[in-house]
């Protein structure tokens, strides 16, 4: 493999015009202050060799990407049964989309989408008698970083903009799908979509997947080996949103996006990369991320395909 460091250096300067682009998630209003044009590439590898380039350890928002945390988190103690109350096939919507609740009787497509997200974060709430304070243990053990925190101020704004999500969650409660009080499941959602992370410690955090389950910073087995490749097919095929298909096709690599403007993708058995730029595409995915990932896995020539 190419040397890293020279890789993302050089694909750091070909995606500055893309960070120009797009706009930032204006629909929470915290989020809609953050300046579009920081940027920031990160990779580990197994080995815990870091490679940085830019705005890299600026923590920003990681929204939907706390999905992946939570969904392990609820799997881990779940397994197969967590697969009752979602499903996991992309949805071809929008992630905060109502529509096909109405004829799955309530059952979300996958975890990824809001919906989804919503049962995720209410098991989590049944399995967990502090489940803010244990995601927020569980992503710092995972990123070796006891200084992740939540932003509350973003918490806050998004509480303050959630009635499709608490929409989404009435919904699902009317076919017995959420059990938690809906004001309680839509706090710890909130909250766990505001924590703040740089992509130094998304790229450290997410080494978990690329070593089938097991944190290489302490060598404790976080998820089974066939846990860890399930959730890694589920980012596959649903972590962008409902531009999953064609982040496959150009990028080939498992991992989830949020509309902080961040993006997290690992190759098995070989390393994680993060980029973080705030500036979105109409489907809610960094444009320069999306970029910077296409130019890195044609510049090492290697996938998962």
């Amino acid at each position: 493999m190419k040397d890293l460091r020279d890789v993302i250096e050089r694909i750091y300067n070909e995606v500055i015009p893309f960070s120009k682009q797009g706009k930032v998630a204006d629909y929470i209003p915290a989020l809609a202050e953050v300046n579009p044009e920081q940027l920031a590439i990160v990779v580990d590898t197994l080995d815990l060799e870091k490679f940085k380039v830019g705005d890299s350890e600026v923590p920003f928002s990681i929204q939907s990407i706390s999905k992946v945390y939570a969904l392990s988190m609820v799997a881990s103690r779940l397994g197969e049964e967590l697969w009752t109350s979602v499903g996991r096939e992309p949805s071809g919507n929008p992630f905060n989309s109502l529509v096909q609740l109405e004829y799955e009787q309530g059952i979300p497509r996958n975890p990824f989408i809001n919906a989804g997200a919503l049962v995720v974060t209410d098991l989590l709430i049944d399995l967990y008698p502090r489940p803010k304070e244990a995601l927020l243990e569980f992503v710092r053990k995972l990123a070796g970083n006891d200084d992740i925190y939540y932003d509350h101020r973003v918490a806050n704004s998004e509480r303050q903009n959630a009635d499709r999500n608490m929409a989404l969650a009435y919904f699902m409660k009317s076919f017995g799908n959420i059990h938690n009080d809906v004001e309680t499941v839509i706090d710890v959602y909130c909250h766990q979509c505001s924590i703040a992370m740089s992509c130094s410690d998304l790229a450290r955090s997410f080494l978990v997947f690329a070593n089938k389950g097991v944190n290489p910073l302490n060598g404790e087995r976080v998820l089974t080996e066939s846990q860890s490749k399930r959730i890694g097919a589920l980012m596959a095929t649903c972590g962008f949103y409902d531009e999953s298909g064609d982040f496959a096709y150009r990028v080939g690599l498992p991992g989830k996006s949020g509309v902080g403007g961040g993006i997290v993708a690992y190759m098995p058995g070989k390393l994680t990369m993060a980029v973080w730029s705030p500036a979105l595409n109409s489907y809610g995915n960094s444009i320069a991320g999306i970029e910077a990932f296409e130019r890195f896995t044609t510049s090492v020539k290697s996938s998962i395909f």
